[in-house]
């Protein structure tokens, strides 16, 4: 089995973080909720950067042995939940927890918390060894419900900030067992794995395990609008200049855009504004809806953009609706705001 053949389910950007960006690049550098949105996002993106950590670690597992998946969300009766990266194999199923945290970590067994002390300053976090055990049990009810063959279930708890030290307020065995520094992951999975000693799962059988993980995976889809109280009314609408974040490209005759700042012109410039739209609104958008989003008065050239797109859709020609479902196949170059 070749290496690429091992990952099942590729890592990808969180659609949350992608969302949070597109906030930031529609709302106003004065807006209120600017800070509080800027400082999540630096946190999603430090936790997506520990789980991609993983990734150097996972390219020394014997191909054959395991299957990865990453990022996996399931259904738990009303609720659903998310593990980092699932490994499986025909002995056990492992269920990998990553923590990018820097500092001096101290976990407290007796009141289930991580405390983290930095540059003199402590701060308290949730427990991960508790989340790690509480999506064992679910994944373990998961098979059940699913009539799926019983294998054991274990998991770890993974440090990715090599300069992180990792403490305890007692001898305590579980810490021991279940937190572990990146750079020995890969020796413990091996570890875990002889632990057990014989095959429980045929071939055919991971194969069907793997099918129902992808079957039911459902990736969280925020309406981030709501989640900041920001009303799409506060959205800064417009076509934004790739190379010098001008908010009011200007649609010229034919294909391009122009910019009246930097006087770029560019062919492709709307494609981000619709992505943005897409993360921001919602899938589905009319011709006057994407006029309105691009600043743009000819509803000729929106229709001549949804032709180009080729954009499925329902409705006459004039209660037509488009659905945006073919903007992950261009490549999107966002400047970052100074």
């Amino acid at each position: 089995m070749r290496r690429d053949e091992m990952i099942v389910k590729q890592r990808k950007i969180p659609l949350t973080i992608l969302k949070l960006q597109a906030l930031l690049r529609r709302l106003p550098s004065n807006h209120i909720k600017v800070p509080i949105i800027t400082e999540d996002l630096k946190k999603r993106m430090a936790g997506y950067k520990g789980e991609c950590s993983l990734d150097y670690q996972f390219s020394f597992l014997d191909t054959k042995h395991f299957f990865i998946l990453h990022d996996l969300r399931l259904p738990d009766d009303n609720r659903y939940f998310q593990m980092d990266s699932v490994l499986l194999s025909r002995k056990m199923c492992l269920i990998i927890e990553v923590k990018n945290i820097a500092g001096s970590l101290l976990f407290d067994p007796v009141f289930k918390q991580l405390i983290r002390t930095k540059d003199g300053k402590e701060m308290a976090f949730s427990d991960p060894i508790t989340q790690a055990e509480r999506h064992e049990a679910q994944l373990k009810t998961w098979f059940q419900n699913n009539r799926l063959p019983q294998i054991p279930i274990c998991s770890l708890v993974v440090i990715s900030n090599p300069q992180s030290i990792i403490r305890s307020t007692t001898q305590n065995h579980l810490i021991r067992r279940k937190v572990i520094h990146l750079d020995i992951l890969a020796n413990k999975i091996e570890e875990i794995e002889n632990s057990n000693s014989h095959p429980v799962l045929e071939e055919k059988e991971i194969k069907k395990i793997t099918r129902h993980f992808l079957k039911q995976h459902t990736e969280l889809d925020p309406s981030i609008g709501e989640t900041y109280n920001i009303s799409k009314e506060e959205f800064v609408k417009g076509v934004i200049c790739p190379n010098c974040n001008h908010p009011s490209m200007i649609k010229k005759h034919g294909a391009s855009w122009y910019c009246p700042k930097c006087s770029l012109i560019s062919q492709n410039a709307h494609l981000p504004a619709i992505r943005d739209y897409q993360l921001l609104i919602g899938n589905t958008i009319a011709n006057s809806q994407l006029r309105d989003f691009l600043q743009i008065h000819s509803s000729a050239a929106a229709t001549r953009i949804f032709q180009t797109l080729m954009f499925k859709y329902t409705g006459t020609r004039k209660n037509r609706v488009y659905t945006i479902s073919s903007l992950d196949n261009f490549e999107f170059h966002f400047k970052q705001k100074s």
